[in-house]
């Protein structure tokens, strides 16, 4: 089965009917958990994206606080599994300065979580990759909005 293109689906619920694209949403939430929770942000969360940025914090604060410090794997382990998930919401929220902005939180929290990030190659490497794409993501804001970005940024460098 050939999977049609995203401007195909488009065209085609533009003409079902309201009833029919009711319950093709809720068939689709069924299948993945992904799917649901994108519909939920979209229902219920997307209209206040300040107060969905302030969730997706108190989320990783709840990940950084059950971050298991016994070794450096385990770190490693537990940092992608947190950064994964702000990767998630980033896609739900679908706003560069909301990225900006929980990436910006992530780097602070690798920080200041008390990590021996000196010791472990893969820790330095994907704060610095989360550095730089942060650096990128500045670059195309507003002038104003970058200067405050630049001075988090040179804060966590």
């Amino acid at each position: 089965m050939k999977t049609a293109s995203v401007n195909e689906l488009k065209k085609e619920l533009q003409d079902v009917p309201h009833a029919q694209l009711v319950e093709l949403c809720v068939r689709l939430s069924k299948y993945k958990k992904e799917n649901k929770e994108l519909l939920t942000y979209l229902l219920f969360e997307a209209h206040d994206p300040e107060q969905y940025i302030a969730s997706v914090k108190a989320l990783m604060d709840e990940e950084f606080a059950n971050l298991s410090t016994a070794g450096l794997y385990f770190v490693k382990k537990n940092l992608r599994k947190i950064l994964r998930i702000t990767n998630k919401h980033v896609r739900y929220a679908g706003s560069k300065p909301a990225e900006i902005e929980l990436l910006l939180y992530f780097c602070r929290k690798v920080k200041t979580s008390g990590i021996r990030m000196r010791d472990s190659v893969a820790i330095m490497s994907m704060y610095a990759q989360q550095l730089k794409k942060i650096g990128k993501l500045i670059d195309a804001q507003h002038e104003d909005l970058q200067y405050d970005y630049r001075r988090e940024l040179e804060k966590l460098s």
